[in-house]
Formats: C-alpha cells, structure tokens, sequence
C-alpha cells in the first residue's frame, strides 16, 4: 500500500469482471491479447490476479500465475498512463510476487525494462520477436492436420509439456476449446507432431501455441490455421533463438514489429526449446 495524491493505493485480488479494464489497458499498449483470453487464464490460477485502486478506481495491474509447486508466470505489468510515476506499480509488483513464493518466476516483458526487472532477479534467457502480416490464405491443411479432438486432451497435454517450462491441463482445457479458438494438431501414423491454436483479437488473429517437430509440421499447421482468414492480420510471438521459427514467420510474408524479452529468476525444467514456433501468449507464457 502507499500513498498518493489522491489517496491510498489499495492492492487487492482482482475477479474476471476486474479484469476486462485490464484487457482493455493492455490493448491500449498495443499487446493486443485475444478477446477471450481471460477466463482461461483464470482457469489456470484464479488468486493470481491483481489490481492497485486509488479510491475505488483501477489504476494498476499485474498477473502472477503459479502452474504447479516450482513454477509460476508474470504478465499484465501496467500501470494506467495517468497515474505512473506514483510509485503505485513497484506496490503492486511486490504484492502480488509474493504469491509466487519460492517458485522460479518467468516473465516476457518490455526490451527497454530490463535492468529493472534485474534489481527484482530476473535474468535473461531470450528475446521473442512478435511478427505480423496478413494472412497468406490458401488451401486448407492436409489430411494429417486435424482438430485437436482427433488426438484427445491427455496426448495433447502431455505434448504441451514436454515444450513448456510446467504442466497445464487446466489452462489447456478451457483453452482449445474457448470460444473462436481454433485448435489444430498435426498426427501422423496416431502420433502427434505438432499443435497450434488460433484466436480473435483486436483486429487481427493471434497464433499461440504453435509448437511442433519441425518446420514442416509446423508449415502444415501455420498454412491450416490460417486458411480461412481472409486478409486478416495474423500475429505470433516467435523465441529469436528459434532459426526455423523465424524462418518460417518470415516465408509468410510476416514482419518483426516489437520484441520483448523472456526472462526468469531462476531454474526452469529442460524442456523442447526446438518445437517451440510461436508462444502461447506474452502475458502466461
């Protein structure tokens, strides 16, 4: 809690209904979230969501998300433009890190923040790069490319694991099947090679995940996904250190806009850094 000049900052959990002028704030930034992003992201942590108010109005924001016992997600650091400079941001970062506990803490945020986010013990791992163009169109994917249903929720899961630092079932499940959401994996001989997932934002189609074997897995996916966009803009967030990922960001026509960068205050578990062609979403990792 500190002082302002108009009063108190009171830092308190914050409810999905909270959220939308949060969503509505980050639009504002230009991260252009999906519009039904937020109940999955409540789906995975409830209590990890906060926001600051000066008598009674939001005036900042930020998520702490725990996946499991050693690992937990940063996102929605915003403070409102009329209100920085008070202080009330680093009051909301403390309290709402400490839900955090001991886990290994992740974040994918501002280039220009870092030093910042060093002083609270953040190290970098990677930049990603978000890339955007219209949709290339065309056929829709081979016969291999199928709604995630074909491969059933625990394949899918267990997929998603081995290219993420935790384990999400919960944040999965609401996920594929959110409204406008389009789910796809690739199969081939009962074996999945890849998934990915596309949704409605702001003017534009975001894809998050992509994760796949290889680049042609992940070509098939792109390409299906995308199929009936209709010129929309299209959008995904691609790890720099990801040759094929950027590579294939690139073959489509997309244009590195913005990058932001992944940092961690500790340790995370080995995972496929390989398969991954698109991140799920800058806010939850």
């Amino acid at each position: 809690m500190t002082d302002s000049v108009s009063g108190r900052l009171t830092v308190s959990r914050a409810t999905l209904d909270d959220w939308q002028v949060v969503i509505g704030w980050a639009a504002d930034e230009g991260w252009n979230p999906g519009l039904r992003d937020s109940p999955s992201f409540f789906t995975q942590d409830p209590d990890g969501f906060f926001i600051g108010r000066v008598d009674g109005e939001p005036v900042s924001a930020i998520s702490v998300v725990n996946y499991d016992e050693v690992y937990a997600f940063l996102g929605f650091y915003l403070v409102r433009p009329d209100q920085r400079g008070r202080g009330h941001g680093l009051a909301t970062w403390r309290t709402a890190l400490a839900h955090a506990g001991k886990r290994t803490v992740g974040l994918d945020g501002v280039v220009a923040q870092q030093d910042n986010y060093r002083r609270s013990g953040f190290e970098l791992a990677h930049r990603t790069i978000r890339y955007v163009g219209p949709a290339p169109g065309g056929a829709p994917g081979p016969a291999r490319v199928l709604p995630v249903e074909a491969a059933g929720l625990r394949a899918i899961t267990a997929y998603d694991a081995a290219s993420h630092p935790a384990d999400r079932p919960r944040f999965l499940q609401s996920w594929l099947t959110a409204p406008g959401h389009r789910a796809l994996a690739r199969i081939v001989d009962g074996t999945i090679t890849g998934y990915g997932v596309l949704r409605p934002a702001h003017g534009a189609l975001r894809i998050g995940p992509l994760f796949a074997d290889t680049r042609a897995d992940a070509e098939e996916l792109f390409d299906a996904l995308t199929a009936e966009a209709d010129d929309t803009p299209v959008v995904i967030d691609v790890p720099e250190t990801q040759p094929h990922a950027v590579a294939l960001a690139e073959s489509r026509g997309m244009k590195p806009t913005f990058p932001t960068a992944r940092m961690y205050t500790g340790p995370v578990r080995e995972l496929a850094e390989e398969r991954v062609f698109g991140v799920t979403t800058l806010e939850l990792g």
